[in-house]
């Protein structure tokens, strides 16, 4: 079995890697980066540089990565490449005779944008976030009242996410990120959770849920243990956004009620920390889709993940040339 995957620079990219590795499947793991400092292509079989996702190279150089090493599965590794493989997923396919993982453009695009989020979620009646776009500031206001959250409307992590406590405060932000989401402030930081879902044929079969502890918008501390009720409002949640495969949710109990701020249709940042949980959802999307293998929640370990730095040493011959 061959996989490819891309941005092996990236914590997705790098947690799918390591997911491989603890995988039953003894893949040959391709991997790709626009960098060749990227640490996961020190970490994969067979590495290749790529152009930036918006490069209009990209996906030329994507379909001869593809073609030279006909690839079983392709997962893409970063927040960027989303668009381009959920609107030639079936190109490729076709082409190459490989699987890639990647949901529809519909469900890209909802994740993509907070905004579409937000309405997606109250429009299916699931746990959302009260948010507004500038110019209606004021009925949000008067609704839910300070503080308020504003945020790119596409963005990763924690950059750009202020937490407004006045008037002022609120139209400095919007001045200064115009293309913005405003959002009530939910919960606390001792609420937040992070889930990861496993969708096929419109149903969910499998999740889980962690407890975490943020630093600079990544997780850096993971509390896993069966949920009960959280898994439940997850699992609904997934099922009505009908990924393909994976999706990750990010939720804050507010006064005891599951409310989404975040939607990812991709694999996580935190799906390296969930095989640590017996929760290895690369390998179970991989042997669904290749070998039609029922997909069964696993029994999830109650484990505590401290995430640390760490290091991947090289001699200078090693290192792979900067791409021309």
């Amino acid at each position: 079995m061959k996989v490819l995957v891309t941005g092996a620079g990236a914590l997705l990219g790098q947690g799918i890697i390591r997911s491989l590795q603890r995988s039953n499947l003894n893949a040959t793991i391709v991997v790709a980066d626009p960098s060749p400092l990227a640490v996961g292509l020190y970490w994969g079989d067979v590495p290749y540089l790529i152009p930036m996702a918006n490069d209009p190279a990209y996906f030329e150089r994507i379909c001869v990565v593809i073609e030279r090493e006909r690839p079983d599965v392709v997962i893409p590794g970063t927040d960027v490449e989303l668009h381009a493989f959920a609107a030639h997923r079936e190109f490729l396919e076709a082409t190459y005779g490989t699987r890639v993982i990647i949901s529809s453009p519909r469900v890209v695009e909802i994740a993509d944008d907070k905004w579409l989020t937000a309405q997606f979620l109250e429009s299916e009646g699931l746990g959302f976030v009260p948010s507004c776009l500038p110019g209606n500031e004021h009925d949000l206001i008067a609704t839910v009242g300070f503080p308020l959250i504003v945020k790119p409307r596409v963005g990763a992590r924690s950059i750009g996410v202020r937490v407004i406590h006045s008037d002022g405060e609120l139209q400095a932000a919007i001045d200064e990120q115009p293309c913005c989401v405003i959002q009530k402030y939910v919960g606390t930081p001792e609420t937040e959770y992070t889930a990861g879902t496993l969708t096929f044929e419109g149903k969910c079969a499998a999740s889980i849920v962690m407890r975490r502890d943020l630093r600079d918008g990544n997780t850096y501390r993971a509390f896993a243990e069966p949920y009960g009720e959280l898994n439940e409002a997850v699992e609904r949640a997934a099922t009505i956004l009908n990924a393909f495969g994976p999706a990750n949710f990010q939720f804050r109990l507010d006064d005891g009620a599951v409310r989404i701020f975040e939607i990812n249709g991709r694999f996580s940042g935190t799906t390296g920390i969930r095989v640590h949980a017996g929760f290895n959802e690369v390998e179970m999307c991989i042997r669904h889709i290749l070998f039609d293998e029922p997909i069964i929640q696993p029994a999830v370990l109650p484990v505590t993940v401290l995430r640390h730095w760490s290091e991947t040493v090289l001699m200078n011959s090693d290192l792979l040339e900067p791409r021309q």
